[in-house]
């Protein structure tokens, strides 16, 4: 399952059921769980756990250094959980301290040259487009859509299916189920995306109702927070109230063009 050509170190724990292809690097501290498929030329490095079931295609570099110039060499830790994909060229660093980890979940696909920098948290069943970049301690959360070349500014969390258009860019927190466009402008809600997860034309109705009151009227944002409070009850609403109510950075703001 190991190619002649491939170089895996003797301390490496790999499971005897990975596949590895030919000139790829498997490092010392590194842990690979059962049935993962590595691809020729890709270098897993560092204090690096990897669950079961993940493929990495040719050229992926999983676990380097952190490109912080803070690093001073400490045994940092990236995990990843069970059945990502990650295709060519991704790039995932390991965290910058000891007091945390770079942490990527179970079910996302990494697109090709799509970048995860150190710190940074990536939750379950998240797709990150083609040169899709990620930011240091950056948060994305469940079933978040990262399109092809946006970018996501370091410490900004991205809300649970939430979208950004290619080539968009966020320096402030972006809500749950709402899309960006541009730098920074929300222009909706995810409404294609609320319709495949099942949720209910009465649930999405009261969210839409909410974007609204939150974000398009006149009231100022901790104003229209209380009282969206009082106004929606629904779960979905719950959540972007609370998200919006506790984001440390600001979010991002409905833009008309």
């Amino acid at each position: 399952m190991i190619h002649p050509n491939a170089i895996v170190h003797p301390n490496a724990k790999v499971h005897k059921t990975v596949e590895i292809g030919p000139f790829t690097v498997i490092d010392e501290h590194v842990t690979i769980g059962a049935g993962c498929i590595i691809g020729p030329q890709a270098h897993i490095t560092g204090h690096t756990l990897i669950g079961k079931e993940n493929r990495f295609h040719a050229g992926c570099v999983i676990g380097d250094l952190p490109q912080d110039v803070k690093y001073r060499g400490e045994q940092t830790r990236l995990i990843i959980g069970e059945q990502n994909t990650f295709r060519e060229h991704v790039t995932i660093h390991r965290s910058n301290s000891l007091d945390e980890d770079t942490v990527v979940g179970s079910g996302n696909m990494l697109m090709a040259n799509s970048h995860v920098g150190h710190n940074s948290t990536i939750g379950d069943r998240t797709i990150l487009a083609n040169g899709a970049l990620v930011g240091g301690h950056a948060v994305i959360d469940n079933g978040a859509f990262i399109s092809g070349n946006a970018v996501v500014h370091q410490f900004c969390r991205i809300g649970t299916m939430s979208m950004m258009q290619g080539c968009s860019g966020v320096s402030l927190d972006l809500p749950p189920f709402t899309i960006v466009r541009g730098i920074n402008g929300m222009c909706g809600l995810n409404t294609v995306g609320l319709k495949r997860a099942g949720y209910s034309n009465k649930e999405r109705i009261e969210l839409k109702q909410t974007y609204r009151a939150l974000f398009m009227g006149k009231e100022l944002l901790n104003d229209a927070v209380q009282k969206a409070r009082k106004n929606f009850n629904g779960s979905l609403s719950q959540l972007i109230i609370d998200f919006v109510a506790n984001s440390e950075r600001g979010t991002c703001s409905h833009t008309k063009r």
